[in-house]
């Protein structure tokens, strides 16, 4: 999503490197070497082998323009230092989920079927969304799902997971949250878990912590005149974007549009979860 307005805001004026920490797909990668001079390369990390697998294959066409590695964002500047990359024209964070992952990756970030309880970008680090929902006591659980959820029945959804445990698959949650929420209060646009599952994935991968030290590292690998787009979708994410960005204007940067980018009512319309997404820009002054 916002691929259009990426690659026109991204794409370096001139040649070397363009790093998207979170490289998915592909999509965005593709959109961005499109646009460029094939004097620009990239490098695409991702903590998903498998995303990372249908990246190399969507990206092949760009030949040794590309470099693919398993890492996370929260290790930005290892990652850039350990292919030799000092000094970059732009970098993306594309925080959130993809497409694939919500529907075909089995690991539980969907609502929509019955699978296991995972949730985990990272299949080989940290504990799955089970371990996390039946461990968590209540109070705190109840912060999580307000916090990262803004879920206005979050103390009610944290007491009856509470009541249910141990809950092992996406189908429970689903169930303690429906038996949590009263049928006129379910929201009208959105299914009734949506908020504790964005949640409870948030924690499981600590998404925010994971962005906080992304931005920390970010800058200083920009070049002058180089850019660092964020697309957040939780509104908490985009806070810690906004006043990152504001933070850096006294020392030498500036954000490139006074609000952010978001979908057009077209492309909304094509993918519905495209409807919060917001994408921002920080410049390196020259």
């Amino acid at each position: 999503m916002l691929a259009d307005e990426v690659a026109f805001l991204l794409r370096p004026r001139g040649e070397g490197w363009v790093i998207d920490a979170t490289v998915g797909m592909g999509g965005h990668a593709e959109a961005i070497l499109s646009a460029s001079a094939a004097s620009v390369s990239l490098l695409g990390l991702d903590v998903d082998p498998e995303a990372l697998a249908r990246a190399g294959a969507r990206l092949a066409s760009f030949g040794d323009r590309v470099r693919l590695a398993r890492s996370s964002f929260r290790d930005l500047a290892q990652a850039a230092g350990a292919h030799g990359i000092d000094s970059t024209r732009s970098i993306l964070l594309d925080l959130g989920v993809s497409s694939w992952q919500f529907e075909q990756s089995g690991r539980g970030f969907s609502f929509q079927g019955d699978e296991p309880l995972d949730m985990r970008l990272d299949p080989r680090a940290g504990e799955p969304a089970a371990a996390l929902v039946n461990r968590l006591p209540e109070a705190e659980l109840a912060r999580v799902i307000f916090e990262y959820g803004e879920e206005p029945h979050a103390r009610r959804i944290a007491r009856a997971i509470v009541r249910r445990r141990p809950l092992s698959r996406t189908g429970d949650l689903v169930a303690a949250v429906r038996a949590a929420v009263p049928r006129a209060a379910w929201p009208r646009r959105l299914h009734v878990a949506t908020r504790t599952f964005q949640a409870v994935r948030m924690a499981v991968n600590d998404e925010p912590g994971a962005l906080r030290q992304a931005l920390a590292q970010a800058p200083a690998l920009l070049a002058a005149g180089g850019r660092l787009g964020v697309i957040a979708f939780h509104s908490g994410e985009d806070r810690i974007v906004k006043q990152t960005f504001r933070a850096l204007e006294s020392a030498g940067f500036a954000e490139l549009e006074p609000s952010p980018r978001q979908p057009a009512d077209d492309e909304v319309r094509e993918n519905p979860r495209a409807r919060s997404a917001k994408l921002r820009v920080l410049e390196r002054l020259p």
